[in-house]
């Protein structure tokens, strides 16, 4: 009996002890200066000395950010540089060793990630599907604390420690960047820490803030690509006449070329991991420009050869289908860019305005980069159906300049878009796309990687989360008609 007793109240102080995620941010908030003062934030701007560790050298720490997502680091320790920012479209990085760069991939990602957390915190996880866990409990420099982990619907994850007395964040942690939190006071209604150790860079510092300020109007430029110095730029204009000639030859050139997809596509499961669910392997051809998709493998598995035989009917129905369009089109006196579904890039441009144009260098080449975002003067009301898409799109694109060719963008959808009202499909703000091309046979620019990440609702049903990888590979030149290509015996090389 007593064993039991003692068992039984064992397990009401464990459960007790370990607090729901809802429960302990709730707490934070409160502890930081109220749920309340933290989203009327709007902006916050530090100042202060960093050291490095490893030698005692230091120099000057600033940190700017402003709502939504605008975000800006620098520093400076014994005359090395650094300094980082995004502003809502792209991100970048300065330092001494490696110059000035548009940031990519997981690199881009995470700054945005950080952007987004370091202005609104945990407050808009549910608009921003934010997976919120538990990371249980563990001692930060002797403290005890419990964790949240906080993971976006890319997989990547901030993982905070938090307090166990007084319900304060005391450690940050995202990729390898840690932020370990002490000497909170009060700014402006709010309580801040003051003393920063952080982890940058794999280099160790100190960080001790003179002032903080909340709420302060900051210009956009602070966030803004730097302007670099004696670096003339190509005129825009001409730059998207040259691309749009330039798509046109490669979409006659594409005749001749097959290649390999495959669509992986992931979900983020309730204790906030990004897992591959499914897979899809295609075999693309073209006909008159137009793509003709054959499935191979179903999650790394080839189709047996009935239903191999049913994706080749399939395959040539849709030739079929595509003379009937081309003849329908043609054959209508008005014909235009409306008829056909395409959007020219000039059209782009009014859709758009662009933004820090700036030369960098990208996979090895010589690129012409520039951000974008809707321009608030266009006419979305006539515009059309595609357009008016892209002109609720913010991003960064680069450009090859010897080959002008697009060959990656970076976006994210700035507004919800409706299709049919929103009765037929409504993208949620916030849908991001990464699309990447690669050079192939000295000639053109080819498809490589696209990355889509959207939550919708359709016809009004229960809203889908979708996040899916394509990659693109093994391309083969050839010449034949495709209409009469096989999946295992398309010519070779």
């Amino acid at each position: 009996m007593y064993r039991s007793f003692v068992l039984i109240i064992t397990l009401f102080a464990v459960a007790a002890s370990a607090q729901s995620p809802s429960k302990i941010l709730k707490r934070a908030e409160k502890a930081l200066g109220g749920t309340k003062a933290l989203q009327t934030r709007s902006s916050t701007s530090m100042h202060g000395r960093i050291t490095r560790l490893s030698d005692g050298n230091g120099g000057e720490f600033r940190l700017e950010s402003s709502k939504p997502n605008s975000l800006h680091i620098a520093y400076d320790v014994a005359g090395e540089e650094a300094e980082t920012g995004y502003n809502g479209r792209s991100g970048w990085r300065r330092d001494s060793r490696n110059g000035l760069q548009t940031l990519t991939g997981d690199k881009g990602q995470l700054l945005q990630t950080l952007a987004t957390f370091r202005n609104s915190l945990w407050l808009n996880a549910k608009a921003d599907k934010v997976r919120i866990t538990s990371g249980g409990k563990a001692s930060v420099n002797s403290h005890a604390s419990d964790v949240v982990v906080f993971t976006s619907q890319k997989g990547l994850a901030i993982k905070i420690y938090f307090d166990s007395q007084t319900g304060l964040p005391i450690r940050e942690e995202l990729g390898d960047e840690i932020w370990d939190l002490d000497d909170y006071r009060n700014a402006d209604n709010l309580k801040v820490s003051f003393l920063i150790k952080a982890k940058l860079d794999g280099q160790s510092y100190e960080i001790k803030l003179d002032d903080v300020a909340a709420n302060k109007s900051i210009a956009a430029s602070v966030f803004d690509f730097p302007q670099p110095i004696g670096q003339p730029l190509p005129d825009l204009t001409r730059l998207f006449t040259d691309l749009k000639t330039n798509q046109e030859r490669i979409e006659a050139v594409l005749e001749n070329y097959a290649y390999t997809r495959k669509i992986i596509t992931r979900e983020l499961g309730k204790d906030g991991v990004l897992r591959e669910t499914s897979s899809e392997t295609q075999q693309i051809s073209f006909y008159k420009g137009y793509p003709i998709e054959r499935t191979i493998e179903r999650d790394g598995k080839a189709l047996s050869a009935s239903q191999q035989a049913d994706e080749d009917k399939d395959a040539t129905k849709r030739t079929e289908e595509i003379d009937k369009q081309i003849a329908k089109t043609e054959s209508k006196p008005n014909r235009n860019e409306e008829n056909d579904g395409k959007v020219s890039l000039s059209e782009l441009l009014i859709a758009s305005n662009l933004l820090n144009p700036r030369r960098e260098r990208f996979r090895g080449r010589d690129v012409i980069v520039f951000d974008f975002e809707p321009n608030p003067a266009f006419d979305m009301k006539n515009a059309k159906s595609m357009l008016k898409f892209f002109g609720k799109v913010a991003g960064v694109i680069w450009v090859d300049e010897k080959d002008k060719q697009l060959i990656r963008v970076e976006a994210y959808l700035a507004d919800n878009f409706s299709i049919g009202g929103g009765l037929v499909v409504k993208l949620k703000k916030g849908a991001s796309f990464i699309a990447e091309q690669e050079r192939v046979n000295d000639e053109i620019w080819l498809p490589s990687l696209m990355e889509i990440n959207l939550a919708a609702r359709v016809f009004l049903f229960k809203g889908l989360a979708l996040n899916q990888v394509v990659r693109s590979y093994d391309y083969r030149k050839f010449q034949t008609e495709v209409k009469d290509a096989k999946v295992n015996d398309v010519p070779k090389p």
